[in-house]
């Protein structure tokens, strides 16, 4: 795979800001460009930054509707109603379900939840959900993570005499359900100043609320922050604004005093010993929770993360677990099958975007499905299964192009449809798949960017060896958590050279351990490529070449830096 490397530019003025700004902090003028670029031109934004503060969260109340939620919420307290707490089969959802439950739960005792089921009722608020709930006597249900859309259930949950409050964060439609409050700053008419939260943001900054109207202090609502950490991992919201003070305490509080079910998780993955960061919620603990809702039910998720005793949390962590591993093989097969399809896809040169329809394939999987066709082809790729008479289906995209907003152009077509920038599910009658197929790639071959599709790797800057010293690494650290909107930076060397001593590790021999030097100072820097193996021989050959990294700590030797190396050019 040959990459582009694509130099981000940088204005004469933010050349300034970036110098100015290194020497107020007194850090490297490198990580003063950083900053700029992130939109942060003052040493008090840059603190602010660097140490994101729990008291600079906003208001929970200037969200439009939150001071009816906290009233209709002390309402059915005060009447001894029974409350369902109903939520998404994703990690966004079933956390969010996790975290009212919990604090909740501490007041008052005539409490449920309920997380409906992939296969038999699809996402969102069905109208099995809402039966359930007439038959367990509900008069208020909590809905998190979906429910924007669910017009028509939520008019016949009314009919039963069952309230609604929303909490959401997927774009609305021009109509709003009949809930009594929607809590969702994407709302046309919002009125809260950042609209990036995840669904389980959203539960939190309602538990806020709820809090302050009742007096109880906010140091109890810190336990809940490991929840809402994972969720805005997992869901690739971006990691600035609120999202960021949330993302910094929650993993803090994820490192030292996780809950007894995230405890579990962290233990069944092997990650009990070392600090847990951004991507190990990606890869390790994200997959673990969604796991649960696309092989079985999302609903022993929730078990899980509401529950207190250890030794029980273990054993569910293990449940969990096996549906991982059961996930990994589905994912896998039908990785490979997607695949060959479009390897023989007609005039796939000249498509914009990937479409495919197997109705044999497992609903649980097709999202992972089509994140792995985005990775590999480098374009927006939608994903359908069969249910029933309907094409059900999941989309991702590609860094910087809005699929929701694709979708949204072929919704004559969909019976159902919802999401966000990056990621979207959707349904239509079976027979309108060709015709979405079209509509999707005109729409997409309209307004994608040329370097959209193409392998390109933005470098943010160019470094010596010398510049990465400890100073520089620590103060690098200082800008995590990285994520959407805060990636970790990419830097370069050119002319590098190989000590002597790299060799190719792993179990198929596919990646490179590497031990490097430049021209300009004596410094031996240890990498690791991952999958690059076929550079050895040119590296053996001693000719210099240039690479492009990004800078992590070595977590088998504390302390240590390790260039984790994203490609190699030959010179």
């Amino acid at each position: 795979m040959t990459h582009k490397w694509n130099y981000l530019p940088i204005t004469s003025d933010q050349a300034e800001a970036s110098q100015r700004l290194a020497q107020e902090l007194g850090i490297s003028p490198v990580l003063g460009r950083l900053l700029v670029e992130r939109g942060i031109t003052t040493a008090t934004a840059a603190k602010k930054f660097f140490r994101p503060q729990l008291p600079d969260l906003y208001d929970p109340f200037l969200m439009k509707d939150m001071d009816v939620a906290v009233e209709r919420l002390n309402k059915a307290m005060g009447k001894k109603e029974r409350i369902l707490i109903y939520g998404d089969y994703d990690v966004d959802g079933t956390t969010a379900v996790a975290l009212v439950y919990k604090f909740i739960q501490q007041f008052y005792s005539n409490i449920d939840y309920y997380i409906p089921d992939r296969y038999n009722e699809g996402y969102g608020v069905s109208t099995q959900g809402v039966d359930y709930a007439s038959e367990t006597g509900v008069g208020l249900i909590i809905v998190l993570d979906c429910g924007i859309k669910a017009v028509d259930e939520i008019a016949y949950a009314k009919e039963k005499g069952i309230d609604f409050i929303i909490c959401d964060h997927h774009v609305p439609d021009e109509v709003l359900p009949p809930a009594v409050a929607i809590l969702n700053a994407k709302r046309e008419d919002n009125t809260y100043p950042y609209e990036h939260l995840s669904g389980c943001g959203v539960g939190f900054k309602f538990m806020q609320a709820f809090a302050i109207s009742n007096g109880i202090e906010f140091h109890h609502l810190i336990p809940l922050l490991d929840l809402v950490a994972v969720s805005i991992a997992s869901d690739i919201v971006p990691i600035m604004g609120e999202n960021r003070i949330l993302a910094y305490h929650g993993l803090k509080q994820l490192n030292s005093n996780p809950s007894v079910g995230l405890k579990a998780i962290i233990d069944v993955c092997g990650l009990s010993e070392k600090e847990i960061t951004v991507s190990d919620i990606v890869f390790k603990i994200g997959p673990r929770i969604n796991a649960s809702g696309r092989i079985q039910n999302g609903k022993e998720a929730v078990d899980l993360l509401t529950e207190k005793d250890f030794s029980v949390a273990l054993e569910k962590a293990g449940q969990i677990n096996q549906y991982n591993e059961t996930r990994k093989d589905l994912d896998k097969t039908m990785t490979e099958e997607a695949n060959q399809i479009v390897a023989g896809l007609e005039g796939l040169a000249d498509r914009r975007s990937i479409v495919l329809y197997n109705e044999d394939w497992h609903k649980g999987v097709i999202g992972i499905v089509a994140s792995r066709l985005t990775e590999v082809y480098y374009r927006p790729a939608v994903v359908l299964t069969r249910t029933d008479d309907m094409a059900t289906g999941s989309a991702r995209s590609v860094s910087g192009f809005d699929v929701y907003k694709a979708i949204e152009y072929c919704r004559d077509l969909l019976e159902n449809f919802g999401g966000h920038t990056y990621a979207a599910g959707l349904s239509m009658k079976v027979e309108n798949v060709p015709a979405f197929t079209e509509r999707f790639e005109e729409f997409v071959s309209r307004h994608i960017l040329p370097e959209q599709t193409s392998a390109v790797i933005d470098i943010n800057a160019e470094i010596d060896f010398r510049d990465i010293t400890p100073k520089f690494c620590n103060d690098l650290k200082k800008f995590n958590p990285f994520g959407p909107d805060n990636t970790k930076p990419v830097f370069c060397t050119h002319n590098v050279y190989d000590y002597g001593t790299s060799k190719v590790v792993g179990r198929d021999q596919e990646h490179i351990k590497l031990e490097l030097v430049d021209n300009k100072s004596n410094n031996v820097m240890n990498g690791i490529a991952f999958g690059q193996s076929s550079h050895v021989r040119y590296i053996k050959t001693k000719r210099s070449f240039d690479i492009c990294y990004t800078i992590e700590e070595n977590t088998h030797k504390r302390g240590e830096v390790q260039l984790q190396i994203e490609d190699i050019k030959p010179n």
